[in-house]
């Protein structure tokens, strides 16, 4: 263990560590109300007064990788580390439900660590994605103990993130439900988190296949508990109100610290979740880097931040932290920018769509719309973006296949004659006919090297059913896409692209433009798209542009 964790300290560029010398209990026992046990394992310095405690949930198992990452660092710069499996995982007695036992099975382990003699009376908690939302279920009841929090690539609403623009990000689900179903009772492997050759091929089937309510059965040979919960249950249904805690942020008093990727699964609602703070009247701290939710590369930068703020804020050492609380990378600078809050100011610049795929700041000319078939028995497929799967799905990639489809509207600026750095949200307001009611639109922001290269910056979709949107009174749909926010720095001589499609496949779940229930539906319809572009109609995307 010595060896591992001063290799792994050294290839981090962590804070010289307190110790080696590790005391690590396992398999202790911690009973819930109801009877049902979960175990935990507790680190500790050899022979170090009390310290203070930080708190991992986890469903992911306590062994090997996860512990090297979550324990081992802290707990040799001066924190005891308690990790405990979720119900149902890794040993843990109950049977894992998504999300639905965590605010209980959460404040009960704090009050059992409250009564424990190692205990100094200083709590923290720390963790990513599952990690993270365990972390906000508890936050708002955990006693003045709570002294800090590290939610990292999460979100306190572990409901609607699973629908963006209404449309079910079945990648992330159907992927993330099978492994859990698959292996959450003995804990994950490191394995797991990289798709294997044969898992990879069953899901690739699993995601084309109708209806999508037997596609879990594709992958695990039965039925997956959550998969069958998110595409069951609407994002407004009753059923999820236990998994959604973002109403209560404004009652956290612990300092939290939000740390984020550009290309992250759940970017758009953690940034909800820190504005939510600020409007509370909390100064939260955000970080975000041009990672996607599985990245490794950013371990050590997340470690140092983390012990940063926890030094601060359980030991009292405000010197370490940085002065401006947000801190953003910066794309095409590749660069870390400081700012006082988020999202920084900015001037909104409207690009338009124009004729013969041009994108411009004046006002389009008269012209015929452009005109699209999709087809989802042929999707437009998934290109890079913030998913979690494939790597190939994931991420800022090369987009010039996907542009090439005759499915995929593209638009292009002009090359820029000066650099243009853009940072915060993006929005799409595009004038649209389609032939069916039940619809998807798909927008997303690039930009074009020298070379050609199209990367892939932001993007979202938007899913219209019958009556949604208001006809205009030629027929036409005004529809408004919120384009998840990004910060890039454009380079004199690259340019400016806007894609318009009607998908994104297997990252969202196909729209079969029947209108049939997502999990039994197995109709299939094509639709034929419009995207307006002339006085009448200025179909533009609003760029948050910083002077440079």
């Amino acid at each position: 263990m010595s060896f591992t964790s001063r290799l792994m300290s050294r290839l981090m560029h962590l804070p010289p560590a307190q110790t080696h010398d590790l005391v690590i209990t396992h398999d202790i026992q911690i009973p819930m109300p109801d009877g049902v046990v979960l175990f935990a394992d507790h680190y500790a310095p050899r022979g170090g007064s009390k310290l203070p405690t930080l708190l991992v949930r986890s469903p992911y198992g306590r062994k090997g990788f996860f512990s090297a990452l979550t324990a081992l660092p802290y707990a040799e710069r001066g924190y005891q580390v308690l990790i405990q499996s979720c119900r149902g995982t890794a040993g843990s007695g109950g049977e894992f439900l998504y999300a639905r036992y965590e605010h209980d099975d959460g404040l009960a382990t704090i009050s059992w660590i409250k009564q424990q003699e190692w205990f100094s009376g200083e709590l923290a908690t720390i963790g990513a994605s599952y990690l993270g939302f365990v972390q906000w279920s508890v936050a708002a009841d955990a006693g003045p103990e709570l002294k800090a929090m590290v939610p990292q690539v999460t979100s306190a609403d572990f409901n609607h993130f699973r629908f963006q623009g209404g449309s079910l990000n079945l990648e992330t689900s159907l992927g993330w439900s099978t492994m859990m179903t698959d292996q959450a009772a003995t804990g994950m492997r490191l394995s797991s988190l990289f798709l294997s050759g044969q898992r990879n091929r069953r899901l690739e089937r699993a995601y084309g296949h109708l209806p999508l309510g037997d596609a879990d059965r594709l992958v695990v040979h039965r039925s997956s508990q959550p998969f069958q919960e998110h595409i069951q249950h609407g994002p407004e249904d009753d059923y999820w109100k236990p998994m959604d805690v973002s109403a209560r942020l404004g009652e956290v008093n612990a300092p939290a610290y939000f740390m984020a990727g550009w290309y992250d699964i759940f970017l758009d609602w953690q940034l909800q979740d820190y504005q939510a703070l600020r409007k509370a009247g909390k100064q939260p701290y955000l970080l975000i880097g041009p990672w996607t939710h599985t990245s490794f590369v950013n371990a050590g930068m997340i470690i140092r931040e983390s012990l940063a703020w926890l030094d601060t804020h359980v030991k009292g050492q405000r010197e370490k932290l940085h002065e401006m609380p947000v801190q953003l990378f910066v794309m095409g600078a590749n660069t870390w920018r400081y700012f006082a809050d988020w999202p920084p100011p900015v001037r909104r610049e409207r690009w338009y769509l124009q004729a013969d795929g041009g994108l411009a700041l004046t006002l389009p000319l008269a012209s015929q719309p452009d005109r699209y078939r999709y087809d989802p028995a042929d999707p437009t497929p998934a290109v890079g973006g913030n998913s979690l799967g494939a790597a190939k799905h994931m991420g800022p990639k090369d987009n010039r296949s996907l542009e090439a489809r005759s499915d995929v509207l593209v638009y292009t600026s002009t090359v820029l004659e000066q650099d243009m750095e853009i940072i915060g949200p993006v929005t799409a307001e595009l004038y649209v006919h389609s032939s069916l009611e039940h619809t998807d639109f798909f927008v997303r922001l690039c930009v074009v090297e020298e070379s050609g290269k199209s990367i892939n910056l932001c993007d979202s979709i938007l899913r219209l059913t019958s009556g949604s949107i208001p006809p205009e009174p030629d027929g036409s749909l005004h529809i408004s896409i919120q384009v998840w926010p990004t910060a890039y720095h454009f380079r004199r001589g690259q340019r400016i692209r806007v894609q318009v499609s009607s998908g994104a496949h297997p990252r969202f779940v196909r729209n079969s433009g029947s209108g049939e229930p997502l999990a039994t539906g197995t109709k299939l319809c094509v639709a034929d798209q419009s995207i307006y572009h002339d006085p009448e109609h200025p179909s533009a995307i609003l760029l948050p542009v910083l002077s440079v």
